[in-house]
């Protein structure tokens, strides 16, 4: 194992996501800004909170494809559930993202039984899920971080960004292109998130998990090193 290249590695993927999540945490401040000052939180108080949605998706320059506010069911005054999300289209102005919240509906979206919520709900940490094709949305590999946003012990809801997991590896192509071995960014089922193999595309399960093996901390990712196949060229 190379520790130079693998450190450069582990490094640039720290940045990246605390970058992402330094943009949660500002719309983190003003949902609770905008619950402590709303009598009644309601849908409509949520507009306030947009200003820091679209700076998210535009602070992060095209890493970030959609962010908002999924709020906890019976939270708002006047609606059961809501998704205060705005998705990013390039070179676009933000579009929101109209689904389903009608439980008596064939079509309705259960945000809570997803694991980007759920585990924030449960553990009161920040999560990040995938790659996962979201068919809902853009049919592309995605990666979703989510914050808990809570208030004096209630839980209102999460905060979260997708980020395609094609732009998430190109921001580190740099240096994984720079290691003499193969690096691969695995998550806990063993899910390529990033690699300098060609071999690998996201989202596949490694296939040797290898024995040199970097858990990153604070993230629910490794790093795994191998022989490398074939060198790819930075964007």
């Amino acid at each position: 194992m190379s520790d130079r290249h693998v450190g450069q590695v582990a490094d640039r993927v720290h940045t990246i996501v605390a970058d992402i999540f330094g943009s949660l945490d500002r719309i983190l401040a003003s949902v609770v800004t905008c619950y402590r000052a709303s009598g009644s939180f309601a849908c409509a108080d949520l507009a306030t909170v947009r200003p820091e949605i679209f700076a998210c998706l535009s602070r992060t320059n095209e890493v970030v494809a959609g962010a908002g506010v999924i709020v906890a069911p019976g939270v708002l005054a006047d609606r059961r559930r809501w998704l205060e999300w705005w998705q990013a289209p390039p070179e676009q102005d933000p579009i929101f993202l109209d689904v389903d919240l009608d439980p008596d509906s064939l079509g309705f979206y259960d945000y809570t039984a997803a694991a980007w919520f759920a585990v924030p709900e449960r553990t009161r940490r920040r999560h990040i899920v995938g790659p996962y094709v979201d068919y809902g949305g853009t049919d592309t590999y995605m990666l979703t971080f989510t914050a808990p946003a809570e208030v004096d012990g209630r839980f209102l809801g999460v905060v979260g960004a997708d980020v395609r997991v094609a732009r998430f590896e190109a921001l580190l192509l740099g240096v994984l292109a720079a290691s003499p071995t193969q690096i691969t960014l695995v998550n806990g089922e063993g899910r390529v998130v990033a690699t300098n193999s060609p071999r690998l595309p996201a989202g596949s399960l490694l296939p040797d998990p290898g024995s040199d093996r970097l858990p990153l901390p604070e993230l629910p990712w490794s790093i795994v090193t191998s022989v490398r196949d074939r060198a790819i060229s930075p964007l």
